[in-house]
């Protein structure tokens, strides 16, 4: 059974005019984030094993049939739908994933505890940096390779929460609510600004009249949920028509899916009382298809993929020859760490914030090292850049595979040597509880 994340006990409270770094959120949002967190565990194994199941198909002796599979066409030809079964999947399917994080950063920012900029700051401020140094290491790495091998400038700055929640699954570790919701966040407005890179810089052969024709679907299911209309009947061709004109204008479709997610309301209503008012569609929606997202849309796209031909051994060296791949690895293993520690320590050093004194820097240091796992919207970004089953794709796969597998074992190594204080801290928080089921903890902040 999955056990809840722990809680420490109440931290005496900073000093005068200062806050808290990883500050502890309100009962009712650590409950939300624990059984979402929950959901994207279940994910990521699933994930996982859509990874193990296509790298270990295309390496078989059966290959031919893994690739014929991926490659296979269906859809409307008329519409310039017919497309392969991996490019439905990359997408298709992935718009389900960006609309559920459109959904997820909205209800963060409008009734979550990131409603507050000075709590909102940080993960913002930790997704750019960590974002930023490992372009910038992929950069310096691919400076003077040439043919084009910065156009995967952008690989390494993608987190998956899905993966990187497995990983946390895995080694058993009772990482406090705050530090698991830093890294939920951070992981979401990551995907946010991974999807603007991806419209912005890996949109060609832009077709402005149908991406202005697709703002008209958008509009019209904007107005429908905006008067909380629920017909599937209705909403599901506004987005299908939203997402085929988008597909259709050169913008990457998954930019559909994080656009409609915004446009559904995360309260019920504005004027009658704010979030008091009771949850809107998006919680209703999330609800709904969090789990098509975690358990079917992500795994199958890792599965179309994953799956790259490594050739043994010598073709795995061959590939983490090229210079493409060593600067994913370095992106993703010291460029994701480099930048969330660093930004976060910046944080601290020139704010007037502290950090928990139920944390240490070694917590920090272990989530910025987990941030590393990039895979789902790095491996995206590796087919816009250099184009799908190309050779330099084939080793973008093993380098983006590489980085994230090193950064696992490294934010393994480290969390678990907080797996013994953190058990402990549980503990004590099972002593602190009421009758009610609240940590004191919780009531001691009202």
């Amino acid at each position: 059974m999955n056990q809840p994340p722990a809680t420490p006990p109440a931290s005496p409270p900073p000093p005068a005019g200062r806050r808290l770094l990883f500050g502890r959120g309100s009962w009712s949002e650590d409950s939300r984030i624990a059984d979402l967190l929950r959901q994207e565990t279940v994910g990521g194994a699933l994930l996982l094993a859509g990874t193990v199941i296509a790298l270990v198909w295309a390496n078989s002796p059966w290959s031919e049939s893994y690739e014929a599979l991926r490659d296979y066409r269906i859809g409307p030809e008329l519409l310039h739908l017919d497309l392969t079964l991996g490019t439905w999947a990359a997408d298709g399917l992935l718009a389900i994933f960006f609309f559920v994080v459109g959904l997820e950063l909205k209800r963060e920012f409008v009734a979550g505890d990131l409603k507050d900029p000075r709590r909102a700051a940080l993960p913002i401020l930790a997704a750019v940096g960590g974002m930023a140094v490992p372009a910038l290491v992929f950069v310096a790495v691919n400076a003077n390779t040439g043919d084009g091998a910065l156009r995967g400038w952008a690989i390494p700055t993608a987190t998956d929460i899905a993966f990187a929640l497995a990983v946390l699954a895995v080694i058993s570790t009772h990482l406090p609510t705050a530090l698991r919701t830093f890294l939920l966040t951070l992981a979401v407005v990551d995907d946010l600004f991974a999807v603007t890179i991806i419209a912005v810089f890996y949109t060609s052969d832009l077709d402005v009249p149908l991406l202005l024709g697709a703002l008209v679907p958008i509009g019209l299911f904007t107005l429908a949920v905006q008067r909380r209309i629920r017909s599937w009947w209705l909403l599901l061709p506004l987005a299908a028509a939203a997402w085929t004109l988008m597909h259709a204008s050169g913008v990457h479709a998954t930019v559909a899916g994080v656009l409609l997610g915004f446009a559904v309301p995360v309260i019920r209503s504005q004027a009658a009382g704010g979030p008091e008012a009771g949850p809107g569609l998006a919680e209703h929606f999330e609800h709904r298809i969090r789990p098509i997202s975690a358990g079917l849309a992500v795994p199958v796209f890792a599965f179309f993929a994953a799956g790259v031909t490594i050739g043994g051994t010598s073709g795995l060296i061959d590939a983490l020859t090229d210079r493409v791949a060593l600067g994913i690895v370095a992106g993703l293993v010291i460029g994701k760490f480099v930048g969330i520690l660093g930004t976060t320590y910046l944080v601290a050093r020139f704010t007037r914030a502290t950090l928990d004194d139920h944390l240490g820097w070694l917590d920090v240091a272990g989530l910025a090292l987990l941030a590393g796992i990039g895979f789902t919207v790095s491996l995206l970004i590796g087919e816009l850049a250099y184009g799908p089953q190309s050779l330099r794709d084939e080793h973008v796969k093993i380098g983006v595979l590489t980085g994230s597998f090193v950064a696992a074992v490294l934010a393994g190594i480290v969390l678990r040597s907080r797996n013994r204080t953190y058990r402990r801290i549980r503990d004590l928080e099972a002593a602190d509880t009421d009758a009610d089921g609240v940590p004191d903890v919780y009531e001691a902040r009202e």
